[in-house]
């Protein structure tokens, strides 16, 4: 009977230990495109991405407004709500940056609150799949037309851009310039020229930053943003390609819905690789929408030409 008994207890152990690795993840896992309401009534891009690690614990990463993407150790999701602190990145002060949300609808709603105690209200919506096959592509149009900034226009500063010499030129850090004309997917040839120490991005829909910097001097930061041609934060390329400071790159971009192919100065090294969400300093995180294209111009000069775009049918 004794050896009956312990039998029947390890079966109970067996069952319940596979009933607590069957059991439902939580609703909240997922991506979110999340947007947040700054205290002057702004509408700031922010996403989220939530997913079950090992025995039921929940982990994730986050970008904010500004910055690149950095791990969640620990969220918790109790009584409908999702909470998790984070250190800050870019945000001023010291304190944790405080996050939480109540689900409801198959939506998130609450408040991040940022280390000098600033609260920013927020929504959530699950971020779209944008699985897509390859289109049929358009004749490919110039975005510049080497005299003047006609089909562009300046956000987010004082604009420093100007045509020189047939090259779209940002003298020094000031706005970025944005094409007026938005686009779903498309195929896009940038020509671009940085100096020592250089740091620019080339946003495809105004959301995914592929990385322009100076790679051969900031290899520290290489695990951060991934050096040029990487998508900031989220897809370091294979490879660095880069010609370095004060010679010309060529980048060649294809994106269908989230599949991205970089090539860069004829090497590929990204190849149809997913991008997760919007990097930081997107314009906006409504993934889903057709988007411009924006040339960064905050953190000082860049010369840009022959850019060239071909779009879906």
């Amino acid at each position: 009977m004794l050896r009956f008994g312990l039998a029947v207890a390890a079966i109970c152990l067996v069952t319940s230990a596979l009933a607590a690795q069957e059991a439902p993840p939580p609703p909240v896992v997922g991506t979110w495109d999340l947007i947040l309401t700054a205290p002057d009534g702004r509408a700031l891009p922010s996403w989220l991405e939530v997913h079950v690690s090992g025995r039921g614990v929940l982990v994730g990463r986050f970008v904010g407004v500004v910055g690149s993407v950095r791990p969640i150790s620990r969220l918790t999701y109790a009584n409908d709500t999702l909470r998790f602190s984070i250190a800050p990145q870019w945000e001023a002060g010291d304190a944790e940056v405080q996050f939480a949300a109540a689900f409801a609808g198959d939506g998130l709603s609450g408040a991040l609150t940022d280390p000098n105690g600033t609260r920013y209200p927020f929504t959530g919506v699950r971020a779209p799949a944008l699985r897509r096959p390859t289109p049929l592509w358009a004749a490919a149009a110039r975005l510049f037309n080497g005299k003047d900034l006609a089909g562009w226009h300046a956000v987010g500063g004082t604009n420093q851009w100007s045509a020189v010499g047939g090259v779209l030129t940002n003298s020094k850090g000031g706005a970025n310039l944005v094409t007026d004309a938005v686009y779903t997917d498309f195929k896009l040839h940038v020509e671009v020229r940085y100096p020592p120490r250089g740091n620019s991005g080339v946003y495809l829909r105004g959301r995914h930053e592929v990385q322009v910097e100076d790679s051969i001097v900031t290899k520290a930061d290489a695990e951060a943003t991934g050096g040029l041609g990487a998508i900031y934060g989220f897809l370091i390329p294979n490879q660095n390609a880069s010609n370095g400071p004060g010679k010309w790159e060529t980048l060649d971009v294809t994106l269908v819905g989230r599949r991205v192919t970089v090539v860069l100065n004829g090497r590929r090294i990204i190849c149809e690789a997913e991008i997760p969400g919007p990097t930081g300093g997107a314009l906006d995180s409504k993934e889903g929408e057709p988007g411009p294209i924006m040339l960064q111009g905050d953190h000082g000069p860049v010369e840009y030409r022959n850019l060239l775009i071909t779009p879906a049918r």
